[in-house]
């Protein structure tokens, strides 16, 4: 695959569910990628990327041009928020209050965010319990924050139907908490292997690395 492939089975999937393709936000996962393969897709006219280290992402930030728009989608750790908050977009990750205290602090607004559910349950992933949001979420509005969705990594699955229920459940979690806070619109959900169905799910942001890029060294 490659990315015009990535863009073009992404608006199919949009299409097939009555969407817009505008409607999809693909981020090109660019981790553990060098600044000439991320200078590439840029040249494609491309400026959404993401990354899961804070100084992978710091370091890359200041050799690239000030339009592209990074997105933290990885596991933060609350001391390296400080790293990362100056050139967030939007941070995919957050999961607890601890974290969100730290994304407050510093100069001016800090970047909107998106809570992390953990639909699968798996206690070696981040993320909030899907009973848990609705309290989570308020303790993080608390702090000053602007929520604007939910994100999800499903466990891995041997075929991309084997996580249409858990993109299924984070949409139905969007949907119950927009009743009172109707701008959480956004849902990050989907990856290499099954952002069609994640789009066909209500994806509105899409996490894709491998099939831009190649395999990971």
């Amino acid at each position: 695959m490659s990315y015009h492939d990535v863009v073009r089975r992404a608006a199919a999937a949009a299409a097939r569910v009555g969407r817009e393709p505008s409607s999809v936000t693909l981020v090109a996962v660019s981790k553990a990628k060098s600044v000439p393969e991320i200078e590439a897709v840029y040249a494609m006219g491309h400026r959404d990327f993401g990354e899961n280290r804070a100084q992978e992402m710091a370091g890359k930030a200041a050799r690239l041009p000030d339009d592209v728009r990074w997105h933290f989608v990885g596991a933060l750790q609350s001391n390296k928020a400080r790293l990362v908050r100056p050139i967030t977009h939007l941070l995919h990750s957050m999961d607890r209050e601890s974290l969100a205290a730290a994304w407050a602090k510093g100069n001016g607004l800090p970047p909107p965010v998106l809570l992390q559910v953990n639909t699968g349950r798996e206690p070696q992933k981040s993320g909030v319990m899907p009973e848990d949001v609705p309290a989570t979420l308020e303790r993080v509005l608390a702090l000053g924050l602007e929520v604007r969705g939910l994100m999800a990594i499903p466990p891995l699955g041997d075929e991309p139907e084997a996580q249409r229920s858990h993109f299924a459940l984070l949409s139905r979690l969007r949907r119950d908490v927009a009743r009172d806070h109707p701008y959480m619109a956004e849902l990050s959900m989907g990856m290499t292997d099954d952002f069609e169905v994640a789009i066909e799910e209500g994806s509105s942001i899409i996490r894709v690395g491998r099939a831009i890029f190649g395999e990971r060294t």
